[in-house]
């Protein structure tokens, strides 16, 4: 049973970073040019991802991405984030 578990965690964690992956180059895309401010629920269909999905990632790239200075800005009803190019 272990071997059947292995495999779909590996896929789960796989499944993790191309989701991360592809939020960071949306972001570093859209923050190219300066600034800018965004809620998860906003950007939610451009990335294909939910909003918590989203709001969970920011705080994992806002610790690991380099590319990017992430900030958690304000909250109104959901978090409001910053991100620029660094």
């Amino acid at each position: 049973m272990s071997a059947t578990a292995n495999p779909s965690t590996n896929a789960g964690t796989t499944d993790d970073l191309s989701k991360e992956e592809r939020l960071k180059r949306y972001l570093l895309d859209r923050a190219e040019d300066g600034e800018m401010y965004f809620k998860g629920k906003f950007i939610s269909d451009d990335v294909d991802l939910s909003p918590k999905e989203i709001g969970a990632l920011m705080v994992k790239l806002s610790e690991s991405a380099t590319e990017l200075t992430v900030e958690k800005w304000s909250y109104t009803g959901a978090t409001t984030w910053r991100v620029e190019s660094a």
